[in-house]
Parts: C-alpha cells; structure tokens; sequence
C-alpha cells in the first residue's frame, strides 16, 4: 500500500515544522545495521533472522534493544561485544552507506523547518548525515533517544524535538519508517506519515505494518514530500 491510510481526512492546515527520522528516511542504513546485529548475535549463540529483527528492533533505541535481548532471549551484551559491533557497523558505513534516493534535493527545496530526531546514538547520526553529505542541512537541529528518558514508541524524543525548534506538537509532521516511529509520533500528538521507499522496505514488511497504525499517509518516494506537504487532500482548514 502506498498512498492514504484508509482513515484520511484533512488533518488541519499544513505543517510547520518537518520531523524526520534518520536510518531508513534519511540513509538507507537498515540493511547494514540488521546485518551486522544479526551476525553478532549469531556468534554468541543466537540464531536471529532478518524478518525476526526487523521486527523485534526496527526504529528501537540502542537500551531499548538491549533490554528486548536480555528480557526476551535472555542474552546480556558485554561491554566489549557492544563496541566492536558499533566499530563494524562504522566499516560497513564507510564502505557502503548511501543517502535515500532524493532526499538531498528535498531538503535543499524544504520551504519550512526541518530537524532529525533518530533513535540512533549522536555519534552514528553524525557519521550518518557526514557520509551521505547530508549534514549541511541540519546543523545542530539533530536529536537522539540518548537526549530522552524513554526512546520510540515513547513521545519523549518526538516532544523535545518540536520543543527545542520551538514549534507545539500539532504544527509537526514526522516522516517515519518505523511501527515504533509511527506509534511515538502519534503519542506526541503529531501527524505522521509512513516512508516505505528504503532497501529494507520489503524485507520487514513496511507496507503491511505501517497501514495496520493508520499513518496520516503512506508514501515510498522522498521525492513526493514537497507536494504531500502542501495537498489540500491531506491538509485543509
């Protein structure tokens, strides 16, 4: 499904301030990150698929995946397994990260305010937005769940976000890939659309899973953003 969740009306006027999420929105980071979790927790014993990852960690905060890993599966990951599967994911960035098709056109066109807020810690979103040239965009407008008590699907990230932008919740829109994203973007009393357009899209599922929130609307190409922010479908007095 791409296009309007079956629920849309007009959802009052446009935003006026533009939220996104970094890994999967921003750069097309998803199926590095899932290889490289699910090559480490094979080696210490752990037998995690791609579907089962996607699933379970998507959108998650670092503290929230490993919470997840040691309530469900019972597994606790040292200090030094932590580092070494950061420092892997940095190679495979380096080697291969790319931004999402369009999106720097996007933003260099934005008629409106724009900030990142990722469930990533600062350091890999900075590496992130470097790497794909992207950081000029931002500047210092970046936000991570490590700024939050309680990460995605809290509110919390999404709140500071607007408040630190200075905007009130309902004036926000998130553009999310994530059901965790989508959940913590509704909590926070903003409108959120569903971006299916990443490498990972179709092995976690994206479509299916992001239509069952009912996002305010469902889009897989960066590139429709600037119209969908000022359609009279989507938004109207």
């Amino acid at each position: 499904m791409t296009g309007a969740a079956p629920h849309m009306r007009p959802k009052g006027p446009a935003p006026e301030l533009v939220i996104f999420d970094c890994d999967g929105v921003l750069v097309d980071s998803e199926p590095l990150a899932i290889a490289v979790l699910t090559a480490t927790l094979a080696e210490l014993g752990l037998s995690v698929d791609d579907e089962m990852a996607y699933d379970r960690f998507l959108g998650r905060s670092f503290s929230t995946m490993t919470a997840i890993l040691r309530k469900e599966f019972d597994l606790e990951l040292a200090p030094g397994t932590v580092e070494t599967m950061r420092s892997k994911l940095f190679a495979r960035f380096e080697a291969a990260l790319s931004p999402v098709a369009g999106i720097g056109n996007v933003l260099a066109g934005l008629d409106m305010p724009f900030c990142v807020a990722s469930s990533s810690q600062p350091e890999r979103i900075a590496l992130s937005l470097k790497l794909t040239a992207l950081d000029t965009y931002f500047g210092s407008h970046v936000f991570s769940a490590t700024m939050v008590e309680n990460g995605k699907p809290a509110p919390d990230l999404f709140l500071l976000a607007a408040r630190q932008m200075g905007f009130s919740p309902e004036k926000c829109l998130v553009i999310e890939d994530s059901p965790a994203g989508i959940l913590a973007a509704k909590a926070a009393g903003m409108k959120v659309f569903g971006f299916t357009g990443g490498g990972h899209a179709e092995p976690a599922g994206l479509d299916e899973k992001l239509a069952m929130l009912e996002p305010d609307y469902i889009f897989a190409d960066m590139q429709m953003l600037p119209d969908l922010l000022h359609s009279p479908q989507l938004f109207g007095e």
